[in-house]
């Protein structure tokens, strides 16, 4: 196990700028919840959106138990649980972050073509990537990647290299939910009239050329929530390239055409690309 005075001091540092931690066991994983707090027995413990009414002096209720208060950290009852520890965890979205875990190399891969570029962590198996701002956790919203943000912990593996950057609406986008399912019809291409073609400022041309691509793939790819991945993606390639007018027709199209030939009915194409534009504010 580290020693006592090595994680202290690292909790400490995190909560002097603002970062909840708390201490995991073996197993990596947080402390049990003590007798009287089984099962939320007693009400849960107030943190972000858990509006319980918990005042254990323990390390419980896991994320929730994550603090930044020095008095806490040095309490009897948390000195033997540091004792007890074999690493640190943060709350991510207590400290207004969301980590993107990267499990694998083909993770870390599909997140360098397809997000920006921010604050990395080295993990045993993979990365973190840290953006600025928060939203809901989830698990598994795609091969090898999870999203860490409120009601979540995540472990602590040090500062990491780079500078944080606001999170992306590509992020967002990997937890939308499956939209009601619309009977299949006709396969005809039919596309909402787009005015752009303007010069694409991100990178070189080829960066959007790469990223309908990518797009197209993403969706013929997919064996299953057709709906989510033909929104996720559409929000994907209008959260980059929707205001810069570099967007046309023909990319739209070959957007459409992707989807309609995994079963998308016209229709919900411009459904789902009209409610993208709408969460953008385009």
């Amino acid at each position: 196990m580290s020693s006592v005075p090595s994680l202290l001091d690292t909790a400490l540092a995190l909560a002097a700028n603002g970062v909840p931690a708390l201490p995991l066991r073996v197993g990596k994983v947080p402390f049990g919840n003590c007798p009287d707090c089984t099962g939320n027995a007693c009400g849960g413990r107030p943190n972000m959106k858990n509006p319980g009414t918990c005042r254990c002096p323990g390390v419980c209720h896991a994320w929730a138990a994550a603090t930044t208060d020095p008095a806490v950290f040095t309490s009897p009852v948390w000195m033997a649980a540091w004792r007890r520890a074999v690493c640190i965890a943060y709350h991510p979205g207590g400290a207004g972050l969301t980590v993107v875990d990267l499990d694998d190399a083909d993770a870390i891969a599909w997140a360098r073509e397809t997000l920006p570029a921010t604050r990395t962590v080295e993990t045993t198996r993979g990365e973190h990537w840290i953006y600025r701002g928060i939203m809901t956790s989830s698990n598994k919203v795609r091969p090898g990647v999870d999203i860490k943000s409120t009601m979540s912990y995540a472990r602590y593996l040090g500062p990491g290299t780079g500078t944080l950057t606001a999170l992306p609406d590509t992020v967002r986008a990997l937890t939308v939910k499956e939209l009601p399912a619309v009977r299949p019809a006709t396969r005809s291409v039919s596309v909402p009239a787009w005015s752009g073609g303007g010069q694409c400022p991100h990178r070189t041309p080829a960066f959007l050329e790469r990223g309908i691509a990518m797009a197209v793939q993403r969706i013929t790819a997919a064996r299953s929530a057709i709906h989510t991945t033909v929104y996720g993606t559409f929000l994907a390639v209008l959260s980059t390239h929707g205001r810069c007018g570099c967007l046309t027709d023909t990319h739209v199209a070959r957007l459409f055409t992707a989807a309609q030939t995994k079963g998308e009915t016209a229709r919900h194409c411009t459904e789902a690309w009209t409610n993208a534009r709408t969460t953008l504010g385009l």
